[in-house]
Parts: C-alpha cells; sequence; structure tokens
C-alpha cells in the first residue's frame, strides 16, 4: 500500500503553485477590493458558511478516498461472510474437561445459546443503548456524545462507536495514517460496520462481538474471561459477574477487577445502572447487587501452568509435526496454535489431579528431610558437579559467546541478582540471589515423575513430568535413570520359566563372583543369614537371592524378557540387572507392569483418542497396533502377582496397608538405586497400574541415608496418598477394585511354603519335625527380616528347645518391642502436644 505522505506531497506541491498564480492575477486585486467594500459581519458569515462548507467537502471527500481504497483496501462482503478468528486449540480428558490450550491469542468462541441474556443486556445498555435501531453507524449517539461525554463529562452516556464500529475495529485492528488517523480509521470502522449489518443479523453480530473482544492478558472472549475471572462457564454467571466483564470492556487493564477491585466494583455499578435505565434490570435488584463485593475465582492459564502441563507439552511436540502433514481445504496446513483443533485424549482430569496433588503433598516434606540431612553439605558423592551445570546454563553459553573472560563470568555468577525461583510453599517466590546459588538450588531440589495407566487398554489416564513446568521444563515420565529393585519381578519370572522351584530355598549370604572382579552385591539393610523362597525374597528385597537366582536362569534371558515386555534401551549382559542397574524410563516400566497386570498380555500405552477440527471433523485417530501381544503365560503372571502382592502384605510396601488405608488386591515393588540416587515404586490393582520416580536432576545428587532415600519413603508414599485419593472418590474408587485372578490349587500346593526359614534341617526324620518348622516360619513370617534377626541373635535357641516353643518365645519377645515402640510414640506425643511441637 502507498505511503498516505507520498500520495499527499504532489498535491500540496500543485497547491502552491495555484495559490502563488492566484494572488498574482487581476481577480485576487479586484477581490481584495470588493471584500474591503463590504460590512463585518457579512464576511463573518461568508467565512463562516465557507469554513463549513470547505469542512462538509473535506469530510465527503476523505469518506469517499477511504471508501475507495486510497487508503487500503476494505474488506469486501465475501470477505466479512468468512470471518475465522484465530482459536485456541483445546486438549480435552475423557471426561469432556479442558486440560489445556495451545494458542497465540487464548480465544474459545462461544455459540449464540451459550450468551446469558444478562450479559448480551448489560453490553447493549453500556455500548451501544440503539444497536437495534440502527444500520452500523448511529448518527444520534455521536451527536449525544458530542455534548454529554466531552462538554459535559459524563461516563455513563456511552460511547460513541457503536458495537459494529468496536467489531469492525476487532476485526480490522486499526493502521497508522500519520495526522490523518483517527480519521481515516473512524470511516473504516464505520464503513465494515455498515457492511458487516447487510451481512449478519443482530445476533450474530453481537455474538462475533462478544467472541472477539479482548479481556487482558491473552485472554479473548467472554467465554475465556468467564473462565478466567469466576472460574465458570458463561451459563452460568450471574447478574453482577456479567456486569463485572461488560464493565473491563472500557479499559480492560484499569477495571481489571483482581488489579483494581474498587474501580471495577464502580465500573460495575454503572453497567447496573445501565441496565436500569435500559429496563433490562429491576433498580431494587440492581441496588443489592451493588452492595455485593466482586468475588473472584481466578484461574491463571498459559502453556506452563494448569493441569497437566508436563503432559500437553508432550502432546504438542506429538502432534505439531502431525498436522504439518494435513491440508485444509484452502490447501494450507493445519496449526496447532490458530484452528481451534479438539484434542481428546485418554487422561482422567480427577485422576491427574489426585496425581499432581500426591506429588506436592510428599515431596514438598521429603524435600524438608532431604535438606535436613545433609544440613549444608552438598549432596553429591563425585566431582565438581556444580561447575559441571553452571557451565551448562544458558546465562554461561550467553557470557561465553559474548567472549567474557573466565574471571569475568565468575564474578558475574557470585553477584547477587533479584530473580524468581521455585518455592515449595507458594509455588515461586522473587529472591536476590547469585546465579551460582540459583544452580546450587536447583541441584538440591529434588524432581519427580508418576504415570497412571489402564492396564488392560493402556490407555494413559494421568501424567505428572515433574514438580513444576515454569521452572523445570526436563520430563521425568521420559527421561531414563536406573530402576532398581523393579526389576526383580523380571529375575524372578525368569526363574520361574527356567525350573526353579518356588519354594527351593536360597541362602542369604554374602558371595563374590569372581568372573566379575570380585563383584560381592550386599542387602541394603546389611542382614544376612536364613533362607528364602522365591516369595520371602521378593518381598523383602534381599539382593543376594536376586543375583543368585540371576546367575542360574542366565543374564541375557532375564535382558530377552525385559525387553519384550517393554524396556526398549540398552540392558547390559551383566548380573547387575538383577538389581535394576538398568536404565529405563517410567512409560517403559508402566509398560512392563501393565504385562503383569494383563494376564501377560502386553497392552501398548497410548494417549490420544481423536483430533478434530472446530466443526467436528475428525483429522486424527490414536494409532494402535491390531491384537495384544502374549508376553507371559496367564499362569506366569498370576504366580508373579502373587508375589508382588506379599510385597504389600508383608514387605517393602506393607506401610500401604496400615497408613494409607490400602486393603483391595494390589500387588507392587519398591526400588532403591545405588547410593540412593533413585527412589521407586511400581504398583497396580487389576484396573490401575502406576509408578512413581523419586531422585534430583542429576542421578550424582543422592540422599544421605537408606533410611530416607529408599523407594519405600521416598516414592511409595506418593502412590499410597494417590491410590488414597482415588479410592475416597467415587467416580474413580471403581478403580482400585475388582480380583486378580485366583491361583490352580496346583500351584497354590507348588508355593505353600514358609517365606523363611532361619535355619535348612538336612533331613526330616518325621511328619512331626515338618510340622514344627512349618509352625516356626508361620509364627514368625510376619515380623520384620532385619527385625527377626535381632531377635534370633539375642535370643538363641536353648538346646533341647523345640522349634516351636522357640517361635513362641520369638514371638512374645517381638510383641514387648513392639509395645515398648508405642509406649515411646505416645510419650513423645504427649511430650509434642505439652510443648507445641509440630511433627512432619
Amino acid at each position: 500500500m502507498r505511503n498516505p505522505k507520498d500520495w499527499f506531497k504532489p498535491v500540496f506541491q500543485s497547491y502552491q503553485r495555484l495559490s502563488t498564480k492566484i494572488t498574482s492575477g487581476k481577480a485576487w486585486q479586484s477581490g481584495r477590493k470588493w471584500m474591503q467594500r463590504q460590512p463585518r459581519w457579512r464576511l463573518a458569515t461568508y467565512a463562516i458558511l465557507l469554513t463549513g462548507f470547505v469542512a462538509v467537502a473535506s469530510v465527503c471527500l476523505m469518506f469517499l478516498l477511504v471508501r475507495g481504497g486510497a487508503f487500503g483496501d476494505l474488506p469486501t462482503y465475501a470477505d466479512l461472510a468468512n470471518i475465522q478468528n484465530d482459536q485456541a486449540s483445546e486438549v480435552i480428558d475423557q471426561r469432556g474437561n479442558i486440560l489445556g490450550k495451545y494458542y497465540i491469542e487464548n480465544r474459545v468462541n462461544a455459540d449464540s445459546s451459550e450468551l446469558p441474556s444478562d450479559l448480551v443486556n448489560a453490553l447493549i445498555a453500556t455500548e451501544d443503548s440503539r444497536f437495534f435501531d440502527h444500520r452500523g453507524v448511529d448518527i444520534r449517539s455521536l451527536g449525544r456524545v458530542l455534548v454529554k461525554s466531552i462538554l459535559l463529562s459524563d461516563e455513563s452516556s456511552g460511547g460513541g462507536s457503536t458495537i459494529s464500529q468496536q467489531l469492525a475495529k476487532n476485526l480490522y485492528p486499526r493502521q497508522d495514517y500519520a495526522f490523518l488517523s483517527i480519521v481515516v480509521n473512524k470511516f473504516r470502522e464505520m464503513i465494515i460496520a455498515h457492511r458487516l449489518e447487510k451481512v449478519y443479523s443482530k445476533e450474530h453480530i453481537l455474538r462475533l462481538y462478544l467472541n472477539t473482544v479482548p479481556f487482558g492478558g491473552n485472554a479473548f472472549g467472554v467465554k475465556i474471561a468467564a473462565q478466567r475471572f469466576f472460574n465458570k462457564d458463561l451459563e452460568d454467571l450471574s447478574t453482577d459477574q456479567a456486569a463485572v466483564l461488560v464493565g473491563m470492556l472500557k479499559a480492560t487493564t484499569y477495571y481489571n477487577p483482581r488489579l483494581h477491585p474498587d474501580r471495577a466494583m464502580q465500573r460495575r455499578n454503572v453497567v447496573l445502572n445501565q441496565m436500569v435505565k435500559g429496563q433490562y434490570l429491576d433498580s431494587t435488584e440492581a441496588d443489592e447487587l451493588m452492595q455485593k463485593p466482586i468475588e473472584l475465582d481466578y484461574q491463571p492459564e498459559s502453556h506452563n501452568v494448569g493441569l497437566a502441563t508436563y503432559f500437553r507439552e508432550h502432546v504438542r511436540q506429538e502432534l505439531a509435526p502431525l498436522l504439518e502433514d494435513l491440508e485444509k481445504p484452502d490447501g494450507s496446513s493445519y496449526n496447532l496454535y490458530t484452528d481451534g483443533l479438539r484434542i481428546f485424549t485418554t487422561v482422567d482430569a480427577v485422576l491427574q489431579k489426585y496425581a499432581e496433588s500426591a506429588v506436592r503433598e510428599h515431596l514438598s516434606y521429603l524435600q524438608e528431610e532431604f535438606l535436613t540431612e545433609w544440613n549444608g553439605q552438598e549432596p553429591w558423592h563425585e566431582g565438581d558437579l556444580l561447575g559441571e551445570f553452571v557451565s551448562k546454563s544458558r546465562r554461561y553459553q550467553t557470557l561465553k559467546s559474548k567472549g567474557a573472560s573466565q574471571k569475568e563470568m565468575e564474578e558475574i555468577f557470585a553477584t547477587p541478582v533479584l530473580m524468581t525461583i521455585f518455592d515449595w510453599d507458594s509455588g515461586e517466590k522473587e529472591v536476590e540471589m547469585s546465579p551460582l546459588d540459583s544452580v546450587r538450588y536447583y541441584l538440591n531440589l529434588l524432581q519427580t515423575g508418576m504415570l497412571a495407566a489402564n492396564p488392560e487398554t493402556g490407555a494413559i489416564l494421568a501424567w505428572v513430568g515433574g514438580v513444576d513446568h515454569r521452572f523445570i521444563q526436563y520430563d521425568h515420565v521420559k527421561s531414563k535413570r536406573q530402576i532398581g529393585s523393579t526389576m526383580k519381578p523380571l529375575v524372578y519370572t525368569s526363574a520361574i520359566r527356567a525350573g526353579i522351584e518356588p519354594c527351593e530355598y536360597m541362602e542369604n549370604q554374602l558371595v563374590q563372583y569372581a568372573d566379575y572382579e570380585g563383584w560381592e552385591p550386599r542387602n541394603s539393610d546389611g542382614a544376612y543369614g536364613g533362607y528364602y523362597s522365591m516369595e520371602g525374597a521378593l518381598s523383602h528385597s534381599v539382593n543376594t537371592v536376586a543375583v543368585d537366582l540371576a546367575m542360574r536362569t542366565g543374564i541375557s534371558d532375564i535382558g530377552n524378557l525385559a525387553r519384550q515386555m517393554g524396556i526398549d534401551g540398552y540392558i547390559p549382559n551383566e548380573p547387575a540387572i538383577a538389581l535394576g542397574a538398568v536404565e529405563a524410563s517410567l512409560w517403559e516400566m508402566v509398560q512392563v507392569y501393565a504385562t503383569f497386570a494383563n494376564h501377560g498380555r502386553k497392552p501398548e500405552l497410548h494417549w490420544l483418542d481423536r483430533v478434530e477440527t472446530r466443526d467436528g471433523e475428525v483429522l486424527l485417530r490414536g494409532k494402535r497396533k491390531e491384537g495384544v501381544k502374549q508376553v507371559l503365560t496367564e499362569e506366569e503372571s498370576a504366580l508373579i502377582t502373587h508375589f508382588m502382592q506379599s510385597v504389600v502384605d508383608s514387605g517393602t510396601a506393607r506401610r500401604l496397608r496400615y497408613q494409607y488405608d490400602l486393603w483391595g488386591d494390589i500387588a507392587g515393588k519398591t526400588g532403591t538405586t545405588q547410593n540412593q540416587s533413585d527412589g521407586w515404586f511400581m504398583g497396580y490393582s487389576p484396573r490401575l497400574v502406576a509408578g512413581v520416580w523419586v531422585g534430583a536432576e542429576s542421578p550424582k545428587v543422592h540422599f544421605r541415608t537408606t533410611h530416607t532415600g529408599q523407594g519405600a519413603r521416598s516414592a511409595m508414599p506418593i502412590w499410597g496418598t494417590f491410590m488414597q485419593k482415588v479410592r475416597k472418590d467415587k467416580r474413580t474408587s471403581d478403580l482400585l477394585g475388582g480380583r486378580f485372578p485366583m491361583l490352580a490349587d496346583t500351584v497354590i500346593l507348588e508355593i505353600d511354603c514358609p517365606h523363611y526359614l532361619p535355619e535348612l534341617p538336612e533331613l526330616f526324620d518325621s511328619i512331626m519335625d515338618f510340622d514344627q518348622l512349618l509352625m516356626f516360619s508361620r509364627t514368625v513370617e510376619n515380623i520384620e527380616s532385619d527385625q527377626l534377626a535381632e531377635i534370633m541373635e539375642d535370643e538363641p535357641r536353648k538346646e533341647r528347645e523345640t522349634l516351636s516353643e522357640y517361635s513362641q518365645r520369638i514371638r512374645e519377645r517381638n510383641l514387648k518391642v513392639l509395645e515398648k515402640r508405642e509406649r515411646r510414640k505416645k510419650r513423645k506425643a504427649f511430650f509434642d502436644k505439652l510443648f507445641n511441637r509440630d511433627d512432619p
């Protein structure tokens, strides 16, 4: 388009030449003489009339120039009939709830049926009282504004622009025409408004306008505004809330009810008064509404806040390239940010909310324990980890690219600056901190990942990739870390396949493996001695037995099974894989445990149901392979599930029962890696499988003690808290229902043996000897293994004492120990209450 200044330059030059000729001619001299003979009042009258004529002629000429396209093309009737404003694409859960959006302008169009009458009436009464009487431009209103608003400063008079003109301005933003900008833009809006009135009905214009109005903070349209300020659907807005939103249209920031509640209330009351004047509202009701405070339920929205932020980012990364290959009717590709697509997913917003809440509740407490345990020391065991992460930081890389010296960079990193950091209590806080300390702060920050799925269909139900997407974008659902003892069920599955009997007892002893550089696997609790069945060894996570089984089974067989069940990465051909020296992601581990839960059939994990256009046309459907691969036999999966039920009933995950009150059919396995760098818990019911990982950003950062860092303390509480919430909600409690398949009678007989034997007799002389051994094992099987070992060390078996008598004596001693602990616990609770001490 031609620059207006360039267009007027030759016109002004011609005018100057013409005026020079006129003033030097005879006609000019004659005119001057005539003017000198006229009375002053007549000259004044002529001047006024001439000025008015010139003004009117100028306005008409300018109008014709604008209409003719001298200042840029105007939209045609065809253009206006095909208005398509940018709309946000929505990510929708399986219940129809909106998880989040992708947008450049956050806008979701409302249908006419969704617009409440109070909202429409408030808009008309305040912005354009003669809306139904004009055809886009209201001459009478322009006159009223000239007199009342400009001369009398009456705010209630409304604006000079009609709703149609404001719509034109929203659809076709104003442009710069130098000193003619105001006039040209006003004429453009009038012409477009008049054309809009010819194309659309009044109701359609109202809908278009309410879908385009900005409300600040990248929120467009009343549907988004209602959700943001009141957390309500449009049809649920009250009259006074509708008046607040209409009042904001005059100046969205100035009358923002969150930033300026007093101004917003005054403006709301102006709108209510206008509704009374327009006879849309009774004066008594208006008076009552004016007394009400503005009660907000503000819901900030962006790509980094809200529900399922890590999942939404994963969806964006997966869908964006797929949409580029799909063409719209006009030949262009679909755009995730502007085309108003509806992305239907398998995620359940209720479960997602519970997962995020469980993470926040436990991890904030665990973080405090972690820092207390290290007491200001750096929680990594090797190398200059701080320097390594400093050199990887964006700030360091930027300074380096600008040629800063090492000394300059060190000074910059040591100088405190104002910054916003993640905070467990408030979500974020502003602090003065050096960049070096900020790196140290985030290295000390615990991270987590959690993934839940339907084990039968593979549908992802909840996805938590970290603690806060605003500050940490790395998704720990997809990151790979060592998996610890969560690998052991695969070892035991391989052992069963290799023909090792479940009741074949294995000695809990330290063994050095000469073929592997004298490697000597140790138990995490440091306890040795006695003999374990498979079920007992798995439930108590005995490392020595797991490695023994792996060596007898074959390392390569275990690796092959792991790949078949869902672990895609590198699996070393070393016996350490029996203890989880394998890196895998939560996604992979949930795939593995879903296979156990699904009777040995490997479900394909997926999150996409379908993608639709704004008009309901299906563009994409989630791709799923036909058929389900039977990786394990139903008998194998049922047996390992039974073993993992013992983990929950009496093993390392037994707190799920008595602390989290989870008493249905549940199986699971805890996991802890070397130096307590990673804590895991993988668990499932017949209808729900979920996994949790806890650690730091770097595996070099670790917990100081096993007591705090083991998976049963770091990861399992998140799983337990999540399942607790699921169980208490009627909408989701059925996910913890159902029963695992019953074992066949022959299998029950094969595993009907004590989990643990303190000694292994070489020969049974009579049935009575075996019965006593069986009675001993059943008497002591509910005693923690480390506690049992301690009691047996303090109270060895007496000469001629039968196993039955010995087991009874151990049981009595254990009861005394438990009673002593309970008395100590009560005393502590009494003094905590007396001195008002909080128990974390």
